[in-house]
């Protein structure tokens, strides 16, 4: 169950999450028209805002982030390159990209969660919450900060649930002892194919009472 010998892939991982929470804060950013220091903030919160929940509650120090200072540095870099371009990346980015970005980054950050998790020894089904809060909170304090109702809360697509059904089968393959690179990859990409497909065939959650 430990990762511990894998780590550097959960490193790989979470850079790569990282840099597409980090893209979808830029946006949201831009479109709310805010100035360099609140693109570096927005993309913060959405970059290291699920993971740094993770590591409270695991009650991990220090916080990941802090522990790897270059992925701060990566973040700002980023920053400083991209928000010159914000308003052409914005006229060239489709709605399309920015979903699959989105579905690729929870695919990560979720796996990632329920990984680190797992390697603290918590128990399955508190692994797997993990994962999802690792995946969605990132995006849920964005849109918080930016003064919207998260979206994970309001659009009715089961944004978390294909997080929790990917954590889950990422423990069974760990369970039934499938190599770990192998699970982390498998994983991910489930969670990110069954956010695409909810959204291309616009599948929601019913609402309570209707």
């Amino acid at each position: 169950m430990i990762i511990v010998p894998h780590v550097s892939l959960v490193t790989v991982i979470e850079v790569v999450a990282i840099m597409v929470g980090a893209f979808s804060g830029f946006v949201e950013a831009r479109r709310k028209r805010m100035d360099i220091v609140g693109v570096i903030i927005v993309a913060f919160i959405a970059a290291f805002g699920g993971g740094t929940l993770r590591d409270i509650l695991l009650d991990k120090r220090p916080l990941f982030w802090v522990q790897h200072q270059e992925y701060t540095i990566l973040l700002f870099v980023l920053a400083l390159t991209v928000s010159p371009f914000l308003k052409q990346i914005r006229h060239i980015v489709s709605e399309r990209m920015i979903v699959v970005a989105d579905a690729v980054g929870l695919g990560l950050f979720a796996v990632a969660g329920v990984s680190q998790a797992q390697a603290a020894q918590m128990p399955v089904f508190i692994a797997a919450m993990m994962g999802v809060i690792t995946g969605i909170f990132g995006g849920v304090l964005r849109d918080i900060v930016c003064n919207e109702v998260p979206m994970v809360f309001r659009d009715g697509k089961p944004y978390a649930i294909c997080a929790f059904f990917g954590c889950w089968m990422y423990i069974l393959l760990q369970y039934v002892q499938v190599p770990a690179d192998t699970a982390l990859w498998t994983s991910a990409a489930t969670i990110t194919a069954l956010r695409l497909v909810t959204w291309k065939f616009d599948l929601r959650v019913g609402r309570p009472g209707g």
